[in-house]
């Protein structure tokens, strides 16, 4: 199974980051199996056509959101990424809500902006 990203230069999104969403979607869709290796960063620029720096930042992005993980000298390979992203989600609610508490916020007003901060993350006009 190969790796299906493309890049487009004119995008207003940042190289790196459509690596980093591709990668993301086809881990979380199934469409790259747990397990599965990734290319090297070197050589995975070289098929982009773009600076091994760049492929480095998307990986780097990757593995700090828990999808993919680096082994080493075995290589790069997408991890369980669904249960690592539910831990970092609740450990970042709890943050939060924390906070909310210190600041003062009543559940509704640290609900309200949690829910706009969503509208605003996915594109949701309201």
């Amino acid at each position: 199974m190969a790796l299906q990203i493309t890049v487009d230069p004119d995008a207003a999104t940042a190289p790196f980051e459509q690596i980093r969403a591709q990668i993301a979607e086809q881990a979380r869709s199934g469409a790259l199996p747990v397990g599965h290796k990734l290319p090297t960063v070197r050589g995975f620029a070289e098929e982009l056509g773009l600076a091994a720096n760049t492929v480095a930042k998307a990986y780097r992005a990757l593995e700090s959101d828990g999808v993919i993980e680096t082994r080493g000298r075995h290589g790069t390979f997408v991890a369980a990424a669904g249960d690592a992203a539910q831990r970092q989600a609740a450990e970042a609610a709890r943050s939060y809500a924390q906070r909310a508490v210190r600041l003062g916020l009543d559940r509704a007003a640290a609900s309200a902006v949690v829910e706009d901060a969503l509208r605003a993350a996915y594109g949701d006009v309201a």
